[in-house]
């Protein structure tokens, strides 16, 4: 039997709930006012690229990640599934440098996929940024590592976030992804994959070399439940109930 393919390039489904009323929006007008939302204020650029589970590579999903540096060696993003207002929150990376990527166990080095592809591949891109503007960044985003995680399994049909967080990856090579769904992508934005990736022909990956337990070491990951034993605060016999 021909198995199902799951690939997303729009916004998922209409969250249930009511719309939200004058009352919330005139309090969250006023707090807003008031408060500082400094950890978002970091955010100062907008990638597009795809990710595919680390378990199923036929479950693909267009990701905008919407990113701030921590200092010169990490940035963090937070994972959309549009470009929209009413995008929803998907999932979330980390990015690091070769050098922090190094000093991970080595069993910690498996979370890790590589950029390397994606960006020189022309697959990851910042929307509406003149090429030779994006060329200055992305040079060093192919030599990074990232890890990455989705709540949100949209490419489903999901409403709401359900399940457990999924390990994702990044195309490590060509083949990886469904043509409509690039199509679909370069469509959208007015971009053209093949383009971007001849004007970064000259791109170099990782210094010493894709390290060979990034990736997932070249196997399937996918995160399970386990029942065990939770040790409660003394002073409170029973945990939850």
């Amino acid at each position: 039997m021909e198995k199902a393919v799951h690939l997303s390039t729009k916004n998922g489904p209409k969250v249930p709930g009511e719309p939200t009323k004058t009352g919330t929006s005139m309090v969250d007008t006023a707090a807003s006012a008031v408060q500082s939302f400094a950890p978002i204020n970091q955010i100062h650029q907008h990638l597009c690229a795809f990710h595919f589970y680390a378990y199923d590579m036929t479950r693909q999903v267009e990701a905008h990640h919407f990113c701030g540096h921590i200092n010169e060696d990490m940035r963090q993003c937070l994972i959309y599934d549009g470009p929209d207002a009413n995008a929803r929150l998907i999932g979330l990376e980390y990015i690091v440098t070769e050098k922090l990527f190094m000093t991970l166990p080595d069993d910690e080095k498996k979370l890790w996929h590589t950029h390397e592809w994606e960006v020189k591949g022309g697959f990851l891109f910042m929307p509406g940024v003149p090429e030779a503007i994006q060329r200055q960044d992305l040079e060093k985003v192919a030599k990074t590592y990232g890890k990455v995680y989705h709540f949100w399994q949209v490419d489903l049909g999901h409403q709401l976030p359900i399940g457990l967080p999924n390990i994702m990856m990044a195309v490590t090579r060509d083949g990886q992804l469904y043509p409509e769904m690039i199509k679909e992508t370069e469509k959208q934005f007015g971009v053209s994959m093949d383009k971007e990736r001849a004007s970064r022909a000259y791109m170099k990956g990782p210094d010493h070399g894709i390290h060979p337990l990034a990736n997932g070491g070249g196997k399937g990951l996918k995160l399970e439940v386990r029942e065990v034993d939770i040790k409660p605060v003394e002073s409170v016999p029973r945990v939850f109930v």
